[in-house]
């Protein structure tokens, strides 16, 4: 079998990015972490991949090309460059301290920054808490793993102190909340009556429902003790920052991690109809408790508010930006769908490769274009059904390569920016205009893969999974496909 397309993204200062691949640029090799740069069928020498020709702006090497613009594309994101200048002023070390909630795949890199940032003789100290594989070292702020997309007892026990400690802030203290993609299910503080089993099957169905991730969450803070605004209300009186990385489209702060410091207008009602609209069974726990009154989340009006704010560091539309504007000063075209893409995976993949041919035919336009897109689509398992592995930015790819059925000159990258697509090893992978070729050379049969969510294995198959390990941000899915000239 094939090695997979091992890919580390560099660390912030050292980046190998889109811009230096157009212009020809050459990093020096002794400033760079790891040879990362790879064919589609396994490593090659860095050394001879740092340099591109800028030969009317079009790259050699269009798989390098399409990561090198992914490694730009989590780079934009990462706390380091982001976080320090939206800190707020520490309370008078004489009458309050600083308590630290970071919850997400990106606390632990949040909270680094933060500890970087923050003055020295000003107290500090909090709680991140991560997925597994997702932590780095900090000095002042503990750094707990737990698991996701389903909790477990580590991220159960972490947010109960995290509450605790949260009820214990006075006037003069700070929470500051540090949010990312992730910490809703790490953050696994079922209320009173639901058991953290219960928490888990609600999960378990609603990963497989298809539910757009605003739809799941708002079920999930109706269950919660700490989210929908709740650990803003136990912090009362205490003033309440927020500083977000989005990975949800339209950045809606209430579904981000499930708003564990925000309003929320959802309500149970809202909730009970999602069951119905989803065909989940749920513990009668669940369904009991939220034909409870008393189980409506805080709302805008809510005294915890006064002293709220929550601003958004980082957000998927941000991070399409500034790629589009390397590829324009490139004369380089491009077409934008957005950052807010939702849907059934296939469905847009399809629907992908269908505008990618067309633009490949359009003689009107020449040379080289490239689409870019973001967002979070789904994949909806139907039930009774055993779906194979992969996640929602494989099966897109899937479909993709599907619908262009082999043509001449597209390539195409779609992986998540948190480095993990779905619950597999990879971020994504890559299409090249052989990928069909490839597999049917090997026995496997596309549609029967597609058609049974089974596109991690496929890509593997082939040696084109894009594999990062956690990238420590998360602004959701980064996909573009390279149309070359023709």
């Amino acid at each position: 079998m094939p090695s997979p397309l091992v890919f580390r993204p560099s660390l912030p200062g050292n980046q190998f990015s889109a811009r230096q691949h157009l212009m020809g640029r050459r990093m020096p090799l002794a400033q760079a972490p790891l040879p990362w740069c790879h064919t589609v069928h396994g490593v090659i020498d860095a050394e001879n991949t740092m340099t591109a020709k800028n030969s009317n702006s079009i790259p050699d090497d269009p798989v390098t090309f399409l990561k090198s613009l992914f490694d730009s594309a989590v780079q934009s994101a990462a706390p380091e460059y982001t976080l320090a200048h939206h800190l707020p002023e520490p309370p008078d070390p004489k009458e309050g301290r600083t308590f630290v909630v970071a919850a997400g795949k990106a606390a632990a890199s949040m909270a680094r920054a933060l500890e970087a940032a923050w003055p020295s003789d000003a107290p500090l100290s909090g709680v991140a808490l991560t997925r597994y594989g997702h932590a780095c070292e900090c000095r002042r702020i503990e750094v707990i793993e737990a698991a996701h997309p389903v909790p477990d007892n580590r991220g159960h026990e972490a947010a109960k102190r995290i509450l605790a400690e949260t009820q214990t802030l006075g006037t003069d203290d700070l929470l500051l909340c540090l949010i990312s993609g992730g910490g809703s299910s790490l953050l696994a503080l079922p209320v009173d009556g639901v058991s953290l089993e219960d928490k888990k099957e609600l999960n378990r169905q609603l990963l497989m429902s298809g539910a757009p991730i605003g739809h799941m969450n708002v079920l999930r803070k109706h269950v919660s003790a700490i989210k929908g605004g709740r650990l803003a209300a136990a912090a009362a009186p205490a003033r309440v920052v927020t500083l977000a990385i989005s990975d949800v489209p339209n950045d809606d702060l209430s579904t981000i991690a499930s708003g564990p410091t925000v309003p929320d207008t959802s309500t149970t009602a809202d909730a009970r109809a999602l069951i119905e609209r989803y065909a989940l069974d749920l513990p009668n726990s669940i369904l009991a408790h939220l034909a409870n009154p008393d189980a409506e989340t805080p709302k805008p009006a809510h005294p915890a508010f006064q002293r709220a704010q929550a601003t958004i560091i980082s957000k998927p539309s941000d991070m399409l930006h500034s790629i589009e504007q390397v590829l324009r000063e490139q004369d380089i075209a491009v077409m934008s769908l957005g950052a807010d893409i939702e849907g059934e995976a296939r469905t847009v993949g399809a629907s992908h490769g269908r505008l990618a041919r067309t633009m490949a035919t359009n003689t009107s336009q020449p040379g080289p274009k490239l689409i870019l897109s973001g967002g979070e689509t789904t994949v909806t398992v139907k039930p009774g059904t055993k779906p194979g592995r992969g996640g929602r930015n494989c099966e897109y790819l899937l479909a993709l390569a599907i619908a262009l059925d082999g043509h001449r000159g597209i390539y195409a990258i779609a992986a998540d920016t948190d480095g993990i697509d779905g619950s597999e090893t990879n971020a994504g992978a890559i299409v090249t205009p052989n990928t069909l070729k490839r597999a049917r050379t090997l026995g496997l049969d596309p549609q029967a893969m597609l058609d049974g969510h089974d596109s991690y294995t496929f890509f593997q198959a082939l040696g084109d999974l894009v594999v990062t390990g956690p990238t420590l941000t998360n602004v959701n899915d980064f996909r573009a496909i390279w149309i070359d000239k023709t």
